[in-house]
């Protein structure tokens, strides 16, 4: 496929998620167990890209992408050529697009490699309402939404959990205090100064829950995360407030550990990305 994209100038403070689909390009056995193999190849498109860009990425100890897992409709491990498939990339600085676009028209019709499995590019979705995974929108914008509502709902989409106790333990319960604790730091990584949120001693409550364990493999590791929703309460206004839109930025962001491995890929309910 000859990818001819339009490379729109974002602001930093942009936040956008895009789905790129793959077709299988060959018949055999094959695990949708390739999330390493899916984070290489995204930074080799920002390689292409700006090389200096993908170096920071690989760097950061808070990254600044988030990606689901491989995703695709099929019965066992047998693909067949041109079976469909997709993942979704969420960019949390609006800087990241360009090159990434830049670095997947350069890549052209070029196989994509996962887990020695070839691929071809069939599409990429960039435009809100395009795929139910793409969304755009700013941190000026989602500091400014309204809200007032105590209650909301996360939907965990993969295998969430978190690190606690100085990185010593791993907690695979989505707790309010480790899932808003986990957004927080991370808005304020790469929010504007002006908007980050001051420490919170999360005091919100788990009002009603569906979720169950489910493990990831990782190639070499096998993480454990919960799957499912749970809605949270926050008696407090204010916690109320920024805890609101902190679940609107978990639709970019992911919760937890190991975003940019397809851990943590979260939803609000009741909600569609502007």
């Amino acid at each position: 496929m000859e990818l001819t994209l339009s490379l729109p100038h974002l602001e930093a403070t942009a936040l956008q998620t895009l789905v790129i689909k793959l077709g299988a390009a060959g018949n055999g056995d094959f695990s949708l167990s390739c999330s390493r193999a899916l984070h290489a190849q995204v930074l080799k498109w920002f390689q292409l890209g700006q090389p200096q860009i993908s170096q920071a990425i690989h760097d950061s100890q808070e990254s600044p992408i988030s990606l689901s897992g491989l995703m695709g409709k099929r019965f066992g491990r047998v693909v067949q050529e041109g079976d469909e498939f997709y993942f979704r990339v969420g960019l949390l600085n609006g800087n990241l697009l360009e090159p990434l676009l830049k670095g997947l028209e350069q890549w052209e019709s070029q196989v994509v490699l996962l887990s020695k499995f070839p691929f071809v590019i069939k599409d990429i979705n960039m435009l809100p309402g395009s795929h139910f995974l793409v969304g755009s929108s700013d941190y000026t914008l989602l500091a400014q939404m309204p809200s007032d509502a105590k209650a909301l709902t996360l939907r965990f989409l993969s295998p969430t959990s978190f690190k606690l106790a100085q990185n010593r333990y791993i907690q695979p319960v989505p707790l309010p205090d480790s899932v808003f604790g986990s957004l927080q730091r991370r808005w304020n990584t790469f929010a504007p100064k002006e908007l980050r949120f001051p420490k919170t001693q999360w005091a919100g409550l788990i009002c009603d829950f569906e979720i169950k364990s489910q493990r990831l493999n990782l190639d070499r590791t096998v993480e454990l995360g919960s799957v499912g929703w749970v809605r949270y309460q926050f008696p407090d206004l204010q916690q109320a407030r920024i805890a609101n839109v902190l679940a609107h930025f978990a639709f970019f962001s992911g919760v937890g550990r190991k975003t940019a491995m397809g851990m943590g890929l979260t939803l609000l309910k009741g909600t569609t990305p502007s």
